[in-house]
C-alpha cells in the first residue's frame, strides 16, 4: 500500500511539472509572437536546462533570432558533440554560420554531410526534409540528386523533387521533373497539367514546355504522355489547329485506340470555338469508326451542332449554310425522324427560316415535328415556339399567336410559359396592336426571367414613349416593320426601312430607337467599328433617353470583347456605375469593371 501511494504521488508530480513545461511553453510562444524575443528566450533557456532534446529546437531558433550567434554556436556543438550521428545539428550549425555571413564554413559543413550520404533511400528523404524544415529548399533538392547518383535510380525521390521545385516556383527543374516522372506514372498527367498552368504565367514557360518535350520526343516517339502533354500545351497557346494535328497523330500510331481523347479534344475546342479544328476532329472519327461504333453517333450527331455554331456565331459563308443543311438532312435520312432526332429537326427548320429564308420548307419540317409521338415536353415546347416564329415570318399571325398560346397554356406559370407569352406580345407590337402589346408586356415586366422582364420593360417604355407623341403610332408602325425585319434577319430591308422613317415623319421621336436597331444590325453582322458610332451618337444626343444605358454598355463589351481596348472600355461600365446606378446592366458593369481593374476575386464564400 506504501508503495502504491509513493507512484500515485509521483505520477502527480510528474503531470504537474508537465502542466507547468505546457505553460511556460504557450507563454514563450505569445512573447514571441508579440516581438518580446528577450522573455520568450529566457522561458526556452529553462525548459532547455529541463529537457534538452525536447527544447533545441526552439531554444537555438530564438537565440538565431536575438543574433546571439556564440550562444547558439556553443549550445548545437554541445549538441553535436551528444549526438554525433544526428545531421539536424549540423545543419542548425551550417544556419548559423550563414546567418553570421560565414558561408564557406557553412558550406563546410553541408558538402561533409554530402560526403557522408548513406545509401538508404529513407535516410535520404529524412535528410532532404530536415533541410527543408531549416528553410534551404536547394540543398534539400541537392541532397535527393545526390542521393539519386548514388543510388544509380533516376526515378527515386520524384515526388518530393515536385513539391520542392514547386515550392520554388522553379519553372525548368518543375518541368524537367515532370517529364522524367511521367512516363512511369502516366495516371498523374492530369496533375501535371494542372499543377503547370498554375505556374506558367507566359508564352515563355509554354514554349519551355514545348522545347522540352520535341528533345523528349526525339528520343522517344513511342512515349503517349509526352505526346498527350504536347497536344495541352498547344492548347493552352490557343494552337488549336496543332493540337489537333498531334492528337491525330497520337491517335493513328495507337491500334487499340477508339478515338475517346479526339472526342474529347473536340468538345474542348468546340467550347473555345475553334470550329473549323472540331469539325476536322469529328469527320476523322467518323472516318474511324463505323456506324455500329460506340462514337459514330455521338460523333455525326456533335460534327453536326459543331456546324451549327460556327453558323451562329457569324462565323461562316454561304457554301457553310448550305453544306450544314446537307449535313442535317442526311443525318435525318440516316437515323429517321424520330423523337431521337426531333433536336435536329428543330435546328435543321430554324437554319432554313432565319439563314436560308426557307420559311415554307422550315414550317413544314417544325409541324412534322411537333406531331411525333413520346417528344420530350421541353423539345416539344422549343419546336412549338419556333413554329410560332415561323408563321409569324410567313405572314401567318393568326396561327402564331395560337401556337404561342398553346404553349403558354400548357406550361401555365413557368418561364417557358412567360417566354410564350412574350412572343405573343411581340406579335401584337408586330402587327401595330400597340395597345394590347403594351398590356401584356406591362405583366411580363414581373417576370421572373430577368431577360424577358428587361425586354418587356424595354419594349413597353418604346411603345409607351412613341404613343404619347403620335397617338396614331404611324412613325412607330413603320419602326415595328423594320424590327420584325431585324427579327427575320433580313438587315437590308429592315435599314430601308428605318431610313424611310425619318423621310415620311420628320422630328419623330423614334430617333435614339433607330440609332439602337442600327446599331444592333451592325452587330448582328459583326461591323462592330459601324456599331461604335450610332451608340456613342446615342450616349451624346440621347443621354436620357430609353437606350443610354444599353448604349453605354455595349460600348463597353465592343470596346472589352472586339477592340482588347481594357482602359476604354472601363470608362463606359464606370459611366454606368455613375451615371445610370438603376440600369440593369450595374451589377454586370461593376464585375467587368473590376475585373479590368485588377481586382482580385472575392473567395469569401
Amino acid at each position: 500500500m506504501k508503495y502504491f501511494l509513493l507512484f500515485i504521488i509521483t505520477v502527480i508530480l510528474q503531470t504537474g511539472s508537465l502542466l507547468a513545461q505546457d505553460d511556460d511553453l504557450q507563454l514563450a510562444r505569445q512573447f514571441a509572437q508579440n516581438g518580446e524575443l528577450q522573455k520568450a528566450s529566457d522561458i526556452y533557456q529553462r525548459l532547455y536546462k529541463q529537457d534538452n532534446e525536447t527544447y533545441f529546437s526552439l531554444y537555438s531558433s530564438n537565440l538565431i533570432d536575438l543574433k546571439k550567434y556564440d550562444e547558439a554556436e556553443g549550445l548545437i556543438k554541445k549538441m553535436i558533440r551528444k549526438h554525433p550521428e544526428e545531421a539536424q545539428y549540423a545543419i542548425t550549425l551550417g544556419k548559423v554560420y550563414t546567418e553570421q555571413g560565414h558561408r564557406d564554413k557553412a558550406n563546410a559543413i553541408y558538402e561533409d554531410l554530402l560526403k557522408k550520404l548513406p545509401a538508404n533511400p529513407a535516410a535520404i528523404t529524412a535528410l532532404a526534409t530536415q533541410f527543408y524544415q531549416s528553410e534551404n529548399a536547394d540543398l534539400a533538392i541537392k541532397i535527393l540528386q545526390q542521393g539519386r547518383k548514388q543510388l544509380n535510380n533516376d526515378q527515386l525521390f520524384s515526388i518530393e523533387l515536385l513539391s520542392l521545385y514547386r515550392y520554388k516556383r522553379d519553372k525548368p527543374g518543375l518541368t524537367e521533373e515532370y517529364l522524367n516522372f511521367l512516363p512511369g506514372n502516366p495516371i498523374y498527367i492530369n496533375q501535371a497539367q494542372n499543377v503547370l498552368a498554375t505556374l506558367y504565367d507566359s508564352p515563355a514557360d509554354y514554349d519551355l514546355l514545348r522545347t522540352a518535350l520535341l528533345k523528349r520526343l526525339q528520343k522517344d516517339p513511342q512515349q503517349l504522355v509526352y505526346s498527350s502533354l504536347l497536344t495541352w500545351q498547344y492548347l493552352q497557346q490557343k494552337e488549336y489547329d496543332q493540337a489537333l494535328n498531334q492528337a491525330l497523330a497520337l491517335s493513328r500510331r495507337q491500334t487499340n485506340n477508339n478515338g475517346n481523347d479526339i472526342f474529347e479534344l473536340c468538345q474542348t475546342l468546340v467550347a473555345n470555338e475553334a470550329y473549323d479544328a472540331a469539325i476536322r476532329g469529328y469527320e476523322y472519327l467518323l472516318t474511324k469508326n463505323a456506324r455500329g461504333d460506340e462514337l459514330y453517333v455521338p460523333a455525326k450527331i456533335e460534327l453536326v451542332n459543331t456546324k451549327s455554331l460556327k453558323v451562329t456565331t457569324g462565323k461562316y459563308t454561304q457554301a457553310d449554310l448550305l453544306s450544314l443543311e446537307k449535313d442535317y438532312t442526311d443525318l435525318l435520312n440516316e437515323f429517321g425522324r424520330t423523337a431521337s432526332t426531333a433536336f435536329a429537326m428543330q435546328k435543321l427548320a430554324n437554319l432554313q427560316a432565319f439563314k436560308l429564308h426557307k420559311l415554307n420548307e422550315a414550317q413544314k419540317l417544325l409541324e412534322e415535328a411537333v406531331n411525333i409521338k413520346n417528344l420530350r415536353p421541353q423539345l416539344l415546347a422549343g419546336c412549338k415556339l419556333d413554329l410560332g416564329d415561323v408563321y409569324l415570318m410567313n405572314n401567318q399571325p393568326w396561327e402564331a399567336t395560337l401556337t404561342y398560346s398553346q404553349v403558354e397554356k400548357a406550361f401555365a406559370g413557368t418561364p417557358i410559359a412567360q417566354d410564350a407569352n412574350y412572343r405573343n406580345a411581340k406579335l401584337s407590337y408586330y402587327t401595330g396592336d400597340f395597345k394590347w402589346a403594351k398590356g401584356q408586356l406591362n405583366v411580363l415586366k414581373a417576370a421572373t426571367s430577368q431577360l424577358i422582364a428587361n425586354d418587356a420593360l424595354n419594349l413597353s417604355l418604346l411603345i409607351g414613349d412613341n404613343m404619347v407623341a403620335d397617338t396614331a403610332g404611324n412613325a412607330l408602325k413603320i419602326y415595328a416593320r423594320a424590327d420584325l425585319w431585324i427579327f427575320k434577319e433580313e438587315p437590308a430591308k429592315a435599314l430601308v426601312t428605318l431610313d424611310s422613317i425619318d423621310q415620311k415623319y420628320p422630328n419623330n421621336s423614334l430617333q435614339d430607337d433607330i440609332l439602337m436597331a442600327k446599331a444592333r444590325i451592325l452587330i448582328q453582322q459583326k461591323n462592330f467599328p459601324a456599331a461604335i458610332i450610332p451608340l456613342k451618337k446615342i450616349v451624346i444626343d440621347h443621354a436620357s433617353d430609353l437606350w443610354a444605358d444599353d448604349a453605354v454598355y455595349m460600348l463597353g463589351t465592343l470596346y472589352e470583347e472586339h477592340f482588347n481596348d481594357k482602359e476604354t472600355a472601363k470608362t463606359y461600365y464606370q459611366k454606368i456605375i455613375t451615371d445610370y446606378p438603376g440600369s440593369v446592366w450595374i451589377g454586370d458593369a461593376r464585375k467587368h469593371f473590376r475585373i479590368l481593374r485588377g481586382d482580385k476575386p472575392d473567395t469569401s464564400s
